[in-house]
């Protein structure tokens, strides 16, 4: 069998490390930048980190024992998934810097896939693992495009660009705002943070690692798969959980610890009100930061709340009519969460196009395949646990449940294997009716929400999605034989 994987990010590397276990080993990743890394490739804006614990933000057969702290910043995650890859001999058999533009299943029952360099490849099986946070998403800002200064991106953050006494406005104060404010407040010469949402703050305790404990995860490596097991339990049961359940305990728990962290640490009344959310916590993405209270708190440091008006040569103008002068601008706002394999053109059986079937919103059955499209199997497709559980994890548990429909190919069951679409149906129209109980649509604006306001995530516990993931129900789907 051939085998396509569209992405070299952790979903990539991870395919290409269990198809050579499976002993499938006739594949090729197709990577649209010149390393991998996905995500941590991409997000090099100071203070990137994960907000799940690293030995959790792991891959459980390539535990790392030289995590350096409990939550590891961007660039030791990207080292990480760098050496995982060289380690599993992936790197050799990633086409670099070359993007799939198009994918055209055949009357021969197999993908023809064509790149941007004009190279085509055909392949029995295609993986999409193009992840969810790399086309970043432009604010609609009149003027933006007129800002004299440096503007930029948190994707696309420009390292040449000197921050060192500089007037450095942010757009957004979503978990990237809220990590780059702490990290550059004590360099800026005055910093601006534009406002339209307050957020929840989880305080976040962020200890190192001691070269003691790292020397002994690596003698004992058992106990790092103990940890890992622990975590999982632990963030499943815990945050996980609570969210699909808007009245749970735990989601009170989460409020009480973000609103004493808003009380205790921030002492002027005027900003603490500012600062205070007036929706349920968790209904946005979570933020943790060790920080933040502190850096917005620093003399130079400004929270601008009035709604921003236009970008002028000299900075941002907001509805007061103040223009706050800026030398470099920043632009927070996060993606377009909802593109997946898009802008590629993939045409499935008879023609059919994604966009057409992602018309008006993406779906997938179980967040993996797509009625119409056999054999295109999605890691952290359309409408998956992207909210509350670790991706790596996700991202394991699915690729499990892939290859045992890539077992029904191999075996010669059949040519070509996808969802039926009365299984998707009925299987969206549940994940609707569930989603109205989660904390995701008690009241706020955020990018888990789809243009009807549904959240486009798994609004089950995490013990199910283990479950789903454990055997595919292979009457859902339909076989080309």
């Amino acid at each position: 069998m051939r085998i396509a994987i569209i992405g070299a990010g952790m979903a990539g590397i991870l395919s290409g490390i269990q198809l050579d276990a499976a002993g499938l080993d006739d594949w090729t990743i197709y990577e649209k930048a010149d390393r991998v890394g996905g995500t941590w490739r991409e997000n090099t804006y100071p203070g990137v980190a994960c907000d799940v614990p690293s030995h959790l933000y792991s891959y459980s057969f390539a535990l790392n024992p030289t995590w350096s702290h409990l939550f590891s910043p961007g660039d030791e995650i990207q080292a990480y998934f760098e050496r995982v890859a060289t380690d599993h001999d992936i790197v050799r058999r990633v086409r670099f810097g070359d993007e799939v533009t198009a994918l055209r299943w055949t009357d021969e029952g197999r993908w023809h896939l064509t790149t941007a360099s004009g190279h085509t490849d055909e392949a029995d099986v295609v993986i999409g693992a193009t992840g969810v946070l790399h086309h970043p998403r432009y604010p609609d800002i009149a003027g933006l495009d007129t800002f004299a200064g440096a503007c930029f991106h948190t994707a696309r953050w420009d390292h040449d660009v000197p921050l060192a006494g500089a007037r450095v406005g942010i757009i957004g104060t979503g978990s990237t705002a809220v990590q780059i404010v702490g990290a550059i407040v004590d360099e800026v010469g005055h910093l601006d943070l534009f406002q339209r949402t307050p957020q929840w703050i989880l305080p976040q305790q962020n200890p190192a690692y001691e070269p003691s404990a790292q020397a002994a995860f690596a003698e004992h490596p058992e106990t790092m798969a103990d940890l890992h097991a622990t975590l999982s339990q632990l963030f499943s049961d815990g945050f996980a959980n609570a969210v699909v359940n808007a009245d749970s305990p735990q989601i009170r728990g989460i409020e009480a610890a973000c609103l004493d962290n808003l009380e205790s640490n921030v002492a002027d009344p005027d900003l603490r009100e500012r600062l205070r959310p007036g929706y349920r916590a968790a209904c946005k993405r979570l933020v943790v930061s060790e920080n933040f209270y502190d850096a917005i708190q620093q003399p130079n440091a400004s929270l601008v709340t009035e709604a921003i008006e236009r970008v002028e040569p000299g900075g941002v103008r907001t509805v007061d009519g103040v223009l706050h002068e800026l030398d470099v601008l920043v632009l927070a706002t996060g993606f377009q969460v909802d593109a997946f394999l898009r802008p590629m053109d993939v045409a499935g059986v008879g023609g059919r196009r994604l966009d057409e079937a992602w018309n008006p919103r993406p779906n997938a059955y179980l967040s993996i395949s797509v009625p119409d499209f056999p054999n295109l199997f999605l890691l952290n497709g359309p409408n998956g646990p992207v909210g509350n559980f670790s991706l790596i994890e996700v991202a394991e548990l699915q690729f499990a449940y892939i290859a045992q429909l890539i077992d029904q190919v191999r075996s010669g069951a059949c040519r070509g294997i996808a969802a039926r679409r009365d299984a998707m149906e009925d299987h969206e129209a549940a994940r609707v009716e569930a989603a109205k109980s989660t904390v995701w649509v008690t009241g706020c604006t955020s990018w888990y929400l789809d243009d009807r306001g549904i959240p486009a995530v798994w609004p089950w516990t995490f013990d199910r999605f283990r479950e789903e993931m454990a055997a595919p129900k292979l009457d859902h789907y339909e076989r080309i034989t």
